[in-house]
């Protein structure tokens, strides 16, 4: 190695500051409530969130026709035809009932299965994500959970207000809540524990791995880029106009826009409307309870 005996003269040296610009990914985005950048601390795990991609009108007319054609089909074709296969009495009660679960069942799997070719996961992180499945977020404040959760009690309600709306004209014997007051429903599920099962079956794939999870989780987070900030009407209207399997709650339907689809729009949580919409099951669930247990 060469020796270094002679002086070196020090020559100042230029310093260059190397700046990385964040690219935007198409996953994962930061609640601007609560900033990270500069804090020194990771983000938080509950604002960081994966994010869902914006359906075309196509698409949402697609989604919504997948949703509301099978379940037209299957209550007044596959029911009946069902029925007159079955024996003993309440056929055609017991037909809607299978046909009707089996409808709610394909919603989830209908959900399960666009968000898998949307985001080529079903990892639950990424599901929560982009399926609203968060404690709500107070939309001044940022807050998680707290004191949002209290929007529930005003919700439910407004919830039972909606139901004292008339119904249009229907046939009886295909209003499940008329089925369920009638003597000959109340005969039919006495003592029936397979049959309260399947109605439990039927009531969490209704309200919770359902129609809310298809409407409220999928749908309302990618309706933004096509329908502005009155995504929650759009989301509420076509909600109620998927009842063609029961058409006479069309109207009172309506009101869901504002008691579901607006406050998980606005507090950014699908839970929401899934714990309001989840009362009407759990008072069908106990009222059928009662019936079983005579």
């Amino acid at each position: 190695m060469r020796s270094m005996t002679t002086p070196i003269k020090t020559v100042p040296t230029l310093t260059v500051t190397t700046v990385t610009v964040p690219t935007e990914t198409t996953h994962v985005v930061a609640s601007p409530a609560h900033p990270t950048a500069g804090s020194g601390s990771p983000p938080d795990p509950r604002t960081t969130t994966a994010r869902p991609r914006q359906l075309a009108r196509g698409g949402i007319a697609v989604v919504w026709a997948a949703a509301a054609v099978p379940m037209a089909l299957l209550m007044w074709v596959g029911a009946p035809a069902l029925s007159r296969r079955m024996h003993g009495p309440q056929a055609l009660t017991r037909a809607m009932i299978l046909c009707l679960t089996a409808g709610m069942v394909w919603q989830f799997v209908l959900t399960m299965a666009l968000v898998a070719r949307e985001q080529h996961t079903l990892r639950w992180s990424t599901v929560r994500d982009v399926l609203w499945l968060r404690p709500p977020r107070n939309p001044r404040s940022g807050r998680i959970g707290g004191r949002a959760w209290l929007i529930i009690v005003p919700l439910l309600v407004a919830t039972a207000i909606e139901e004292l709306i008339p119904t249009l004209p229907h046939p009886l014997s295909h209003d499940f809540g008329n089925i369920m007051q009638s003597d000959t429903g109340q005969h039919f599920l006495r003592g029936s524990w397979m049959w309260f099962v399947v109605l439990l079956i039927m009531f969490v794939f209704n309200t919770i791995l359902g129609e809310e999870l298809l409407f409220r989780g999928y749908l309302l987070p990618r309706m933004h880029d096509v329908c502005g900030d009155r995504d929650w009407v759009v989301n509420g209207v076509i909600f109620a106009l998927y009842h063609l399997h029961e058409p006479w709650k069309i109207p009172a339907t309506m009101f869901d826009a504002a008691i579901l689809a607006f406050p998980a729009k606005r507090y950014r949580s699908a839970w929401l409307s899934i714990a309001v919409h989840s009362a009407q099951s759990v008072v069908f669930a106990v009222v059928a309870v009662g019936i079983v247990l005579k």
